[in-house]
């Protein structure tokens, strides 16, 4: 049996689905050391994983006076805080032992330095595809195409974009575990050479994996945040649910995008769901919406797992966490797209007949949410759709297939 640490850096919804792989290596027999940081200990603490904590907060607190510049979020696109959130993550795991790390896109340049320093495979761990494809853009380009040059070259032009803009900190981090400066480009080269292998945690059923992708490059199923311990609804939620039928659901997640304007957003999803006449829950998220309105409960946190089940259909961000969650339910859904791969989730949603199109966060008005909501509360064919593709998922074990991904390829290096 192997020793595996799991380093995710992100938000959230980066976070959590790994802790579905680390338990799903537990019970097969490995060992799991779940590298977080302090937001996310508890989390890791009501799995039973041994937990190590990694310097730097990611997670904005909503008690923090500065809590709309989102300073801590918008840290993770540049250098300086990448290169902190690394050095955090290098100074919790240097000395710890391991046969493998398993690695999330904001921690790739600190847990390619630490494999290679302890002599031990990194394995990428990616909520949306990222590598070069004739298929169609990364996702960080969002839902559209550049035909089938364009969209490859797309990806060519990313990794060097981030190769460049993150040049020093990758040389930062290998200073720090004792290893001579590379030129990023030929460490990708090296690691493209090697076929390392990248596990990308959606549904084949969403978005298939594309055929010209080498070795060592697998699409497994979705991997499913597990539910915080004794979690319990709030009562104010359990009673609006059951006083009447299912209601909509509205919220944004962690957009950061237009957190200026959290006022006029407000007013914006009030309006609409004024003119719509339905019931609805309301997600603060980061944005902290403060929607009014009769028949409209707004919320926190929840566990969508449990929430989307009990509502009819949904207006998200469409992060990859949330969208997952939707389609999983079976509801028809809609993305706003702020930032990220947002873009092409919502995409997703209307190539699967489950959305009538995507709303533009910056341009978000009331007549475009009302048009939206009434078209996914009318049209059974959305319905229908999120039904086909909900039964497709429900067959897939995306963190079973991830273990076995992962025991192949250890077992192929000799590392077992």
């Amino acid at each position: 049996m192997s020793r595996f640490i799991i380093a995710p850096i992100g938000t959230r919804g980066d976070f959590a689905p790994l802790l579905d792989v680390g338990l799903r290596l537990r019970s097969a027999g490995h060992e799991v050391v779940m590298a977080a940081h302090c937001i996310y200990k508890q989390m890791v603490l009501d799995t039973g994983l041994e937990l190590r904590i990694m310097g730097g907060d990611v997670e904005p607190d909503p008690d923090d006076p500065n809590f709309l510049n989102h300073e801590r979020a918008k840290s993770l696109g540049r250098p300086d805080g990448l290169t902190y959130l690394g050095e955090g993550m290098i100074e919790a795991l240097i000395d710890e032992p391991a046969d493998a790390i398993l690695i999330t896109p904001i921690s790739e340049a600190a847990g390619h330095a630490l494999a290679e320093a302890k002599g031990i495979p990194a394995i990428g761990m990616r909520l949306a595809p990222q590598s070069a494809t004739v298929e169609f853009p990364p996702a960080l380009c969002g839902g559209g195409s550049f035909g089938r040059h364009g969209n490859r070259r797309a990806a060519e032009f990313g990794a060097w974009m981030y190769d460049t803009v993150f040049r020093n900190t990758i040389a930062d981090m290998r200073r720090m575990v004792g290893l001579p400066k590379v030129s990023p480009r030929e460490l990708r080269r090296r690691r493209d050479a090697s076929e390392w292998l990248i596990l990308n945690g959606y549904s084949p059923t969403v978005s298939p994996r594309p055929r010209d992708w080498r070795r060592n490059e697998e699409v497994t199923g979705y991997w499913w945040p597990p539910r915080p311990a004794n979690w319990e609804p709030p009562a104010e939620l359990v009673d609006f649910l059951d006083s009447g039928p299912a209601p909509v659901f509205v919220g944004f997640g962690s957009t950061t995008a237009r957190s200026d304007k959290r006022e006029e957003m407000s007013e914006i999803v009030t309006e609409a769901l004024r003119r719509f006449g339905g019931r609805a829950v309301v997600q603060d998220g980061w944005l902290q919406l403060d929607i009014t309105g009769d028949d409209v409960l707004n919320i926190g946190s929840v566990p969508y797992d449990w929430l989307f089940p009990r509502i009819s259909a949904a207006i998200h961000h469409a992060g990859a966490g949330t969208t997952s969650a939707s389609l999983r339910a079976g509801i028809p859904a809609a993305g706003v797209p702020g930032q990220a791969d947002q873009g092409f989730w919502a995409q997703r949603l209307i190539d699967h007949g489950v959305s009538p199109g995507t709303i533009s966060l910056r341009k978000m008005s009331a007549d475009s949410l009302v048009g939206t909501l009434r078209a996914l509360t009318t049209d059974g064919s959305y319905r229908a759709n999120a039904a086909r593709l909900a039964a497709g998922i429900a067959q897939e074990d995306g963190a079973g297939a991830a273990v076995k991904a992962i025991e192949d390829h250890m077992a192929a290096l000799g590392k077992v």
